[in-house]
């Protein structure tokens, strides 16, 4: 049995990649009290909009399905998509040599991202390794446990998702793919990020 990996929805931007936030808001002068179409509201709500907490849904999470063994259930590990986005932080709670096959079409990248994206010239990867990109937390678990916990979160009022599964094997980039290894220092499995975005 392999592992799956569940998305949970972030509430925008969160609190980190606010510096190159900052400066494509002054690179390109838009006033923070413009209604900006795609949002449905001003850019400065959306760029206020508070940040996520998943304490309380994760520990429920956790209650629920319990931490598992070898049977394909249970909830392996969580990871907060934070500062370095979210290949970097899943990567570091992976064991070594196994590689999280993370499909890029598997959810609509909200607008604000495509926004700082198009507004700051900023391509993908930079996108990838600084922003959230619409996914706040992760978590891994058993492949039997997956339909339930992504539903589980749903029912607590978070989109959720599947956005790919965990196996042991190699890690090694196609046309098209990304391979991100452990950060900081860690020894750790691997990301393989494949597809293309959907914006909006």
């Amino acid at each position: 049995d392999s592992d799956v990996v569940v998305a949970m929805a972030s509430s925008g931007l969160h609190s980190n990649g606010y510096s190159l936030v900052r400066s494509v808001v002054a690179r390109t002068g838009a006033p923070l009290d413009a209604h900006v179409s795609e949002f449905g509201r001003t850019l400065g709500e959306e760029l206020l909009e508070p940040t996520r907490l998943y304490t309380r849904l994760c520990l429920d999470l956790v209650e629920r399905f319990g931490v598992g063994g070898g049977d394909g259930r249970g909830v392996h590990a969580l990871s907060h998509v934070t500062g370095g986005g979210l290949a970097a932080n899943l990567s570091r709670v992976l064991p070594s040599g196994s590689v999280a096959s993370v499909d890029r079409g598997s959810w609509r990248v909200p607008a604000v991202f495509d926004w700082v994206r198009r507004g700051g010239s900023v391509s993908w990867e930079a996108m990838e390794d600084s922003l959230n990109l619409g996914v706040g937390m992760v978590a891994v678990v058993g492949e039997a446990d997956a339909p339930a916990v992504v539903g589980a979160v749903r029912q607590a009022g978070v989109d959720a998702w599947v956005l790919g599964e965990v196996r042991s094997t190699a890690a090694e980039a196609g046309v098209g793919e990304r391979v991100v290894r452990g950060a900081k220092g860690v020894d750790a499995g691997a990301v393989r990020l494949h597809g293309s975005y959907r914006v909006g």
